[in-house]
């Protein structure tokens, strides 16, 4: 088996939840994500947040605005929709639902019961 194959099957599988989790603390800029990204040791290339913000926008899951710049092009912010408040909720059960269970798996000691 490969490590760093299953290693970037575990990242892709949270990166959507992350990706939202800052858009919803308000409105995004796309370097801006790769740089929180990074800054919690999370790797990110824009070609591969790019794709994934038009595939949650086309679902209606994200909105953006224009935002004029004074040093190049227009920049466009990406913030949650109701439906993309929804979705994340739903992440965010799913998440807390797996995370509590591999914690709960991984800590156990040789010999120790799952329940007690």
């Amino acid at each position: 088996m490969n490590i760093e194959n299953t290693q970037s099957q575990m990242r892709k599988g949270i990166l959507e939840f992350c990706i939202l989790s800052i858009i919803r603390r308000g409105e995004a800029y796309p370097s801006d994500i790769v740089e929180e990204m990074r800054a919690a040791n999370l790797q990110i290339l824009e070609g591969t947040l790019y794709p994934l913000l038009t595939r949650l926008k086309n679902a209606e899951m994200l909105t953006y605005r224009w935002v004029e710049s004074n040093s190049g092009p227009p920049r466009k912010y990406f913030m949650l929709t109701e439906k993309g408040e929804s979705f994340y909720k739903e992440l965010e059960q799913t998440w807390n639902e797996l995370s509590n269970g591999v914690n709960a798996l991984t800590s156990k000691k040789a010999g120790e019961p799952l329940s007690e």
